[in-house]
């Protein structure tokens, strides 16, 4: 898969000075970590499921999140339970599950069959509630499990994130394949100031011991919120909500360094979809879309967009990449946003074409100064973003990319 792979290969080559490459479930951790992008949650009750999978895949979709957490109710987990077997034995081609279910196998037809269905979906992750489903789900999945990229653990601590670990790398054992693991960051001690950093910490070392197996971490900031009662409005972003942003912040200066350490930490979500009477004025300026595209600036606005796309600017720049999503609207913006401008290509690709000695040069855009030393861990991030979502072409800005990624 690749991002806007679902575009035509003229209407890429028109848009890209350099193309996003192609990834898949066994590329490597880092890789996948920075090509989540727009990572979709769907309830794993959805009855037309897989069809909602291929579906979002034809259109850009590249990660996905079936999630039998806090998305349904207590009572709907069985029948979630049984529906996202069900569903994923439908994406396989196969029908119904074979009774007894039974781990996945690696050779013969049904291998094959598989790979080939995977290759046409996203990266699949399933959202758990507890570790014991975890081995459950994989027996039951069979050689379904194929699909499978890996599972989302809600509510990680240093306490309940050992047992998901065990659990994951017992059921790799049990099916053969890797298995990756995505924590969410969301528990009440990660946002209290008397517990924060201690916590941090923990959490920090439990990680460490799996970082093979982790490409990124996300954040429950709706969970921090509902600690204190708190709920943003489609007109603020969740660095307007000083409480989150502090932790935000925090969880980026131990998990986010750039000396080898760090992992991929993702956007939280953006909770509005539908229209809203609105309070303050629109975010959107005019300029980028004059001449062209002012009915999609309306869409946008309309759709209380404009204060997505500052989030996402936000996010960028306070070290996230990627944005948990509810809705199939918000994942053109988040893609369109994170395709590297050409001015940034030829920044980063001046600053790692310097050698080690330093320097500062003239940017090629005449608007800045690259100082070597400093820039180059940026650079060498810019770049892995370039690698998988691609460079625009001088003149191609995101309204280009996001009317393509919306068409």
């Amino acid at each position: 898969m690749r991002h806007y792979g679902h575009l035509s290969p003229e209407q890429r080559q028109a848009l890209f000075h350099q193309e996003p490459a192609e990834f898949g479930p066994s590329s490597p951790v880092r890789t996948l970590g920075v090509a989540l992008g727009a990572t979709l949650y769907s309830p794993a009750t959805r009855p037309a499921l897989a069809a909602d999978i291929r579906k979002q895949a034809a259109a850009g979709v590249v990660s996905m999140v079936l999630c039998l957490e806090d998305s349904i109710s207590d009572a709907e987990v069985p029948g979630a339970e049984d529906n996202l077997v069900r569903q994923f034995h439908e994406l396989l081609g196969r029908g119904s599950p074979p009774a007894g279910g039974g781990p996945g196998g690696g050779g013969g037809a049904a291998g094959r069959a598989a790979g080939e269905a995977a290759g046409e979906l996203p990266l699949l992750f399933i959202r758990v509630r507890e570790p014991a489903q975890i081995g459950s789900l994989v027996r039951r999945l069979g050689p379904a499990v194929r699909l499978l990229t890996g599972f989302v653990f809600p509510k990680f601590t240093a306490a309940s994130g050992p047992g998901f670990l065990e659990a994951l790398t017992g059921a790799e054992v049990l099916c053969g394949q890797r298995l990756l693991a995505m924590p969410v960051l969301e528990s009440p001690e990660l946002l209290h100031l008397e517990t924060r950093a201690g916590a941090l910490r923990a959490v920090a070392r439990v990680v460490d011991k799996y970082r093979h197996r982790i490409p990124a971490l996300r954040l429950g900031v709706t969970d921090f919120c509902s600690a204190y009662g708190l709920r943003r409005g489609p007109d603020m972003t969740a660095y307007d909500v000083h409480l989150v942003a502090g932790v935000i912040a925090d969880v980026v200066n131990v998990f986010g360094r750039a000396d080898g350490s760090g992992l991929t930490i993702t956007g939280p979500v953006w909770e509005y979809f539908p229209v809203h009477e609105r309070m303050f004025k629109p975010q959107l300026r005019n300029s980028p879309f004059s001449g062209r595209a002012e009915e999609l600036r309306s869409r946008l606005i309309e759709h209380d967009m404009d204060g997505l796309l500052q989030e996402i600017e936000l996010d960028r720049a306070n070290g996230l990449l990627g944005k948990t999503c509810i809705h199939p609207s918000h994942v053109a913006p988040v893609h369109a946003l994170s395709v590297v401008t050409h001015e940034e290509f030829s920044d980063a690709a001046d600053i790692l074409g310097t050698g080690p000695g330093g320097g500062v040069l003239r940017s090629a855009y005449t608007n800045k100064m690259n100082e070597v030393k400093p820039h180059r861990a940026w650079a060498e991030k810019t770049m892995l973003r370039a690698e998988v979502f691609g460079a625009a072409r001088d003149g191609v800005d995101f309204v280009d990319l996001l009317a393509a990624g919306l068409a």
